[in-house]
């Protein structure tokens, strides 16, 4: 009679199994995790090999400061600026067009390079580095995006003629070796780790919560969402109808 009894102690329930069964998987995902993260800081960390013979590819089109603006007493403040905001253009020729149907056919028009707009996370973002002074030049703008179906704030460089295009040989001098050993494991960790199932349980185990589909957004004014919209004018209707009672 006694040894039943400690048998049917030794005996693990349904729930258990269950749970020692999620356990190990959460554990696997975790090593995995922590395995792609390495091999990332790997190919981050790889060193560059200069070529023996350098060779050009295409042309690359950027912002410099104006040359009368870079003689000025402010010339380094505005390098500065441009430091953070400039973007890079790569093209085959020096012509930079690109295809656009018109009419029913299609025709080469230059391609529109603007300066990079400065998101909300940047702008409070002590790494990315802009100063008091900096952040004077800069006007907040927003800009509705679809996916979200949101606006979302930017900061703009409000005197963007104080910079003017370059174009210049786009000259390779340096590679990176590939280690294909290690490409093909990221590549296999890659697909895994961005199943949908896997991805909500790393957002719910290693991040500490679940995936933000819904995240509430400080950044968007209430006034601007369809359904503060629809919920103030159904309040506006009820406190007509209730005056003409």
């Amino acid at each position: 009679m006694e040894k039943d009894n400690l048998l049917s102690f030794r005996l693990r329930g349904l729930r258990s199994r269950k749970r020692t069964i999620r356990k190990d998987v959460e554990k696997q995902i975790r090593k995995k995790y922590r395995r792609n993260d390495e091999l990332w800081d790997i190919r981050r960390n790889t060193p560059w090999v200069p070529l023996q013979k350098p060779y050009q590819r295409g042309f690359v089109r950027y912002f410099v400061v104006r040359e009368d603006v870079k003689r000025s007493k402010d010339g380094d403040f505005f390098e500065g600026i441009l430091n953070k905001i400039n973007t890079y253009m790569y093209s085959e020729n020096r012509q930079f067009l690109k295809k656009k149907r018109k009419s029913g056919r299609r025709i080469y028009v230059e391609r529109t390079q603007k300066l990079k707009h400065v998101s909300s996370y940047s702008w409070s973002d002590p790494k990315f580095g802009l100063t008091p002074r900096e952040r004077q030049y800069f006007l907040k703008k927003e800009e509705y995006c679809s996916i979200r179906k949101a606006y979302v704030p930017y900061y703009e460089f409000t005197e963007s003629w104080r910079f003017t295009l370059r174009t210049r040989p786009n000259m390779i001098t340096h590679y990176k070796p590939v280690n294909f050993e290690l490409e093909k494991e990221c590549a296999e960790l890659g697909a895994y780790l961005r199943q949908y199932k896997i991805v909500g349980i790393i957002h719910k185990t290693i991040y500490g919560k679940s995936y933000p589909w819904k995240r509430k957004r400080d950044d968007m004014e209430l006034i601007k969402s369809r359904k503060y919209v629809t919920c103030m004018l159904s309040a506006t209707e009820i406190a007509e109808s209730l005056e003409d009672l």
